[in-house]
Formats: C-alpha cells, structure tokens, sequence
C-alpha cells in the first residue's frame, strides 16, 4: 500500500499534483470525487475538473460513504485518487448548526462513523491512494461556530490522515512542497 496526501489552499495546484502523480504511478486510475452540484457555481467547478481529467479514468461519485467507496475501488494494481477530503467532511457535518454550543462533531453519528471507517480503512489499503484536501486553518477565524466547527474539524483530519499517509505534500502556487516522505 502506497497512501500520500496532498493539502493546500483553494486554487493552489493540488488536483493537478495529484492528477500528475495519478497519472505518473502507471496503473489504473480511479477517482472518488466527493462533491455535489448543490448550485450552479459548484456545478461548474465540478465540470471543470471532469474537463482536465483524461478520459480513459473511472469516476465514482461518493459524497458521504467514502470508506465503503475505498474499500470497492482501491485495489493492488490501480491507483485511486480522492477529491477531495474537505467537502467530504462538509457533507458529513449536515446538520452541525444544531449542535449545542461548543458542541464538537462527534455528536453527529454519520460523522462519526464515517471518519473512524476512514481512518481505520486507510493502512489497510491496497494499491496507490491520494487523497487531496483543504489546508482551511492558515486564514482567519470563522466568525460563525458552524464556520469554526468546520477548520478545526479538517484541520483534525487532515493531521490524522497525514499520521497514516507515507507522503505528505503541500503545494501553494502551483509548486509542490514534500513534508513527509522521500
């Protein structure tokens, strides 16, 4: 099992870092693509990255039950990128905003089910495994609680999901910095 992460900011080069390494492992590439088109703007983000994928990948669209999608994807010889991990964690916390005050995400039993299945899922993993997500923390604090629940709950997975990856990569600008790994 290979397993490497790549974080970064919105428009930073990380879907294409991982495309590029996706493409450069030399198997069968497979995506698990977790957005929904929930309005027009997401509708054209999702289009556009559908466009600079080459058209011999398989798609899977899995916005909720990521583990389960992993566990019938990944296999020894393909190499499945996950795009991304941030808006899985967004669509898993559906429902945050009735939590009680202070309240953490663990209270949400999707939630909950969903990130422990992850994270127990990722050593276990056959093949190559990307997976991508947002580096929310480097900006301001959320004025919101919701808004604030959300960066400390990806800032949360990403260091356990970066614990369990062998490489860890941040790219800003387009340029790819390696944190862990050779």
């Amino acid at each position: 099992m290979s397993c490497e992460f790549i974080l970064g900011g919105a428009r930073s080069g990380k879907s294409r870092h991982a495309e590029q390494a996706a493409a450069a492992s030399g198997l069968a590439v497979h995506v698990i693509a977790t957005a929904e088109a929930l309005d027009e703007e997401m509708r054209v983000r999702i289009a556009r990255h559908q466009a600079d994928r080459p058209a011999g990948w398989v798609v899977v669209e899995e916005p909720r039950a990521l583990a389960a999608a992993l566990q019938a994807t990944a296999s020894a010889d393909r190499c499945v990128v996950v795009d991304c991990l941030t808006l899985w964690l967004a669509n898993l916390l559906d429902g945050a905003e009735n939590l009680p005050p202070a309240a953490g995400a663990e209270l949400l039993p999707a939630f909950a089910r969903e990130r422990a299945a992850l994270l127990e899922l990722i050593p276990q993993l056959p093949g190559k495994v990307i997976f991508v997500a947002n580096e929310v923390g480097l900006g301001l604090v959320p004025e919101s609680p919701l808004g604030r629940l959300f960066r400390d709950e990806a800032g949360r997975l990403n260091q356990a999901v970066a614990a369990l990856c062998e490489r860890v990569t941040f790219v800003a600008a387009g340029l790819p910095l390696v944190l862990k790994g050779a």
